[in-house]
């Protein structure tokens, strides 16, 4: 009876940890989340939180419960070690994402491995947040050394009896087995699936807030080596293509002659729709005016988008979207099996037109699995911090930020110069860096760029979000790199894309629902006046940049990509795409639709309603409209399944 009660008053004492590191979650991030308890019921919440944690505390608390069961008198206090060292473990994980959130806006998967594994920088980083939330550090000691000590009373006050019958600790052992094997899946009978990460939507409203009943160590044990791409067959191989197809096919009225312009399409690093106050000017009652003036201004002369979004919250997302047609599902796409795919992209299409393709990102070089992303969709040339530092023109290592890149201005202008050196015509992609933790700009702009008071959500006003200083750096680069290429030879006949890769840390709260934290800016600019300009209505995301320029240019050759040329496309037939957290997104006329592949879960007016307040999935759900974007949606991850399976991301004609 003494291991008994000892068992359980440690798996009592696990939950305690984990709720309290999901308490520091929800305080660090809550800007994100507060509206949670408006907006779900705390019984609920509590109920789906309960549901992971069983199924973690039944993974990490075996060995553990094993410990308690066979350990005689005299050595049960391993258990307290055991105990302490497996969840000061969880517990760090926990603390850990808690910082990482705010950049991808769900818990942390095993796919984090991956996507930084070419970094050798992480030591910096990793020191800097150290120094930049040693309070979370704070807390991790002190829940550590509780509870240690809390576990030392239970182990003492508890200890097993000497000469026990090893027939009493084996029936204990045997009792405990079902009920392990129930928590980890999450219930029993066969009805029951094994929980998984998506499953936490069913306990709130809104996809970011998975991440508050969900724990980190249970969202990276249930995604090690998982095929993330399964077919959920909805529809027939026949009914599918006549639903929707990705394969992009010249229509027969195409330029005869293409168009042989130079294209310049520029990823700016977190440069999210809310910082540019040309997108903005209805924030702050009509006062908002932004961090991007020369962008602004860069504006008035562009295609522009009321309503353009990015596929992804990662920079590994922005690159297969923006230069190959390929969204965000489920995981990043080249840190999967599927990476290994034929792929194809902008740079492929047109390296057969004869076109000059090249890469160019100040990091160092392989940093993020660019370069290899780049070659394998057709850049002939990359050009990254080793190029940079090699050519005495510039600053060389001078000019690293100390951290991630070569700073965006001395990049830029780089990029600008190296481009003159190339045969016309070319496409080229730039990846800049400096709008990015740890939020630095230059020395000899630090005091040129200064924080400035902003009003915070809900009206109080608080000190600058610090990415905001970088956005006004990376905005002047970008101005001194339009001032250098209005001067090339190749400047009137290139269109230039201007893009973020993602969003970043948010201040208003339209910025902060489950659409608007994909909310990104898309820049066609024509310095020829060749190409329409003016602001649309239209539904834009990154998936469109390519469809858009290739048959812009005038490309004949199909290909695939998840996206539709806007230039062409009537607005009310446009729509953008993402994922977060198991729910699939689309928008769609009037209308955000969200699904988990299974169930429709929520329906927003989302022109009307930008905070997403009001879910009529109940009125609207048998509506036509609603009935046909589910449809849509179900064949665009069908079709993206199929395809990422069966290696056909490129046509073969």
């Amino acid at each position: 009876m003494t291991r008994l009660i000892s068992i359980i008053l440690h798996l009592l004492l696990a939950y305690a940890v984990l709720m309290a590191a999901r308490v520091v979650y929800v305080m660090e991030n809550w800007s994100a989340f507060s509206t949670l308890f408006a907006d779900n019921s705390p019984a609920t919440l509590l109920r789906g939180s309960l549901l992971f944690d069983t199924s973690l505390v039944m993974y990490s608390g075996s060995v553990v419960v094993v410990a308690l069961i066979f350990l005689p008198a005299r050595r049960i206090g391993v258990a307290t070690w055991l105990f302490t060292a497996v969840n000061a473990v969880c517990l760090a994980m926990n603390l850990a994402d808690a910082v990482y959130f705010k950049y991808t806006g769900h818990r942390t998967t095993m796919s984090v491995f991956s996507e930084f594994s070419n970094e050798g920088n992480l030591a910096k980083v990793l020191l800097a947040e150290t120094l930049a939330h040693w309070y979370l550090f704070c807390v991790a000691a002190l829940l550590t050394a509780a509870m240690f000590y809390a576990s030392r009373s239970i182990t003492r006050r508890f200890s097993p009896r000497p000469g026990e019958k090893l027939w009493r600790q084996s029936l204990l052992l045997l009792l405990y087995i079902p009920l392990c094997v129930t928590g980890i899946r999450g219930g029993i009978g066969r009805a029951v699936r094994p929980v998984t990460i998506s499953n936490a939507n069913q306990y709130v409203a809104h996809p970011a807030e998975a991440a508050v009943v969900l724990n980190t160590p249970f969202s990276m044990l249930r995604t090690i080596g998982k095929n993330v791409f399964r077919d959920p067959a909805y529809f027939t191989a026949a009914r599918l293509d006549k639903i929707y197809s990705p394969v992009h096919r010249a229509p027969s009225d195409s330029l005869a002659t293409p168009r042989r312009k130079n294209i310049v399409v520029i990823i700016v690093e977190s440069f999210g729709r809310e910082y540019i106050g040309a997108f903005n000017r209805h924030l702050e009652g009509g006062a908002y005016k932004g961090y991007t003036p020369f962008v602004d201004s860069l504006c008035s002369v562009s295609l522009t988008f009321d309503y353009s979004y990015a596929n992804g919250r990662k920079s590994i997302d922005g690159m297969p979207g923006i230069l190959s047609g390929i969204p965000h599902f489920v995981e990043p796409f080249f840190l999967t099996p599927a990476s290994m795919n034929d792929v194809g992209g902008m740079a492929a299409s047109l390296a057969t037109e004869g076109y000059t393709t090249a890469f160019f990102h100040g990091a160092a070089n392989g940093s993020m699995g660019f370069e290899a992303f780049a070659k394998a969709t057709g850049f002939q040339a990359y050009y990254g911090r080793t190029e940079f530092e090699a050519d005495p023109r510039y600053g060389g290592a001078e000019a690293f930020d100390g951290t991630w890149a070569i700073w965006d201005e001395p990049f830029l202008q780089f990029y600008a110069e190296k481009m003159t050196e190339m045969r016309q015509p070319f496409i080229t992609t730039v990846f800049t860096a400096s709008s990015h933790h740890p939020y630095r700009v230059p020395e000899e702009y630090a005091q040129r760029i200064a924080d400035r008071p902003i009003p915070q959500r809900r009206g109080v006003v608080r000190t600058e979000n610090p990415i905001h200083k970088c956005i006004e750096y990376t905005d002047m680069a970008l101005r001194r790199f339009f001032e250098t290429a209005r001067r090339q030879p190749w400047y009137m006949n290139t269109l230039f894309v201007i893009t973020s890769d993602h969003t970043n840390i948010f201040d208003h709260d339209e910025y902060a629902t489950d659409l608007g934290l994909f909310a990104a800016p898309i820049l066609f600019f024509d310095p020829s006046g060749e190409m329409p300009r003016g602001r649309s209505r239209a539904i834009a995301q990154h998936t469109d940049i390519m469809p858009t320029i290739l048959s812009y240019l005038g490309c004949r050759k199909p290909y695939v990509a998840w996206g539709i040329d806007l230039l062409n496309t009537p607005p009310e037939e446009t729509w953008a795409v993402s994922y977060n957290a198991g729910i699939y997104q689309l928008v769609c006329r009037d209308i955000l639709i969200q699904h988990d592949g299974t169930t429709l879960k929520a329906v927003y007016l989302f022109r009307t309603d930008p905070l997403l307040r009001h879910n009529l999935v109940a009125t609207m759900k048998d509506k036509p409209q609603v009935k046909a974007a589910e449809t849509k949606l179900k064949a665009i991850i069908q079709t993206y399944m199929q395809r990422m399976n069966d290696n056909r991301l490129v046509v073969r004609e």
